[in-house]
């Protein structure tokens, strides 16, 4: 694997962790009633998600464009890094919108 790659690799994992811990930072802000900050955590969970996603599509174009990419463990490990901090993000949003009614419905935090 070239410099080049493995660069682009830990991109993805780098970005896809960050979008994590911003969801997650997410959820115990909606827990403890901040919607504001809740909101503020998902908006950057979703610009580092975004970010790891620029990377991944910049190896899926290579690979279509004829560069050989070759499968590693750190390949395999930052793509499913990324796809399991996306699915964190979306149950994160979930997690905030129902937080949010249950707060507007006047029912105690959970």
């Amino acid at each position: 694997m070239n410099e080049k790659m493995e660069q682009t690799i830990f991109q993805i994992i780098l970005h896809g962790g960050n979008g994590r811990s911003a969801s997650m930072e997410a959820i115990a802000a909606a827990k403890q009633g901040d919607r504001a900050l809740a909101e503020k955590k998902l908006q950057e969970a979703a610009r580092e998600l975004t970010e790891a996603h620029h990377y991944q599509t910049e190896l899926i174009q290579n690979e279509a464009g004829g560069e050989k990419t070759d499968m590693t463990l750190l390949m395999v490990h930052a793509q499913d890094h990324l796809m399991n901090a996306m699915t964190v993000k979306d149950l994160a949003a979930e997690l905030v919108a129902i937080y949010e009614k249950v707060s507007l419905q006047g029912g105690a935090t959970i």
